[in-house]
């Protein structure tokens, strides 16, 4: 197949080891943009292939579909992206590392006291959250979503 023709389906699933169906969900999900050729085939773009390989590491940092999909709207859809791309992608994902990598201290610290103090207005976190005052900020785990107790 000469690359002009692209990708099939099953090619692209073969090298990224998808699912045929996954990748069709992503393609439902603006992720990837195949076209059709004359018989009506999906063909995919050999930069896909790093396109899902990206998709399926930003899902493990915990990148919603998205926030993945903004990502990846900063790519050039005309070309293969180049190291600058990534490069540029990657420093933009540093702050959401962070802070993530900053939510999983503080509930590693926070694990052998009250997990999610404050989220479920217990008795006993008395001590932290008198009177819920921790239910201002919102529902769930509001400390070790990064609110503070009021001293």
């Amino acid at each position: 197949m000469a690359i002009s023709e692209g990708l099939a389906i099953g090619a692209l699933a073969s090298r990224t080891g998808l699912a045929v169906s996954a990748i069709r969900y992503y393609e439902a999900q603006g992720l990837i943009s195949p076209w059709r050729n004359a018989g009506g085939q999906r063909r995919y773009q050999r930069a896909d292939i790093r396109r899902l390989s990206f998709v399926m590491i930003a899902q493990q940092f915990g990148l919603s579909l998205p926030e993945i999909r903004e990502v990846l709207s900063g790519l050039p859809g005309q070309r293969t992206p180049t190291r600058e791309d990534w490069t540029r992608i990657s420093e933009k994902l540093r702050t959401h590392l962070d802070q993530r990598i900053n939510t999983l201290l503080r509930l590693r610290d926070n694990l052998d006291g009250c997990i999610g103090c404050g989220c479920l207005s217990l008795p006993n976190c008395a001590l932290y959250n008198p009177a819920d005052r921790a239910k201002k900020g919102g529902s769930g785990p509001r400390y070790l979503m990064g609110d503070t107790p009021e001293a």
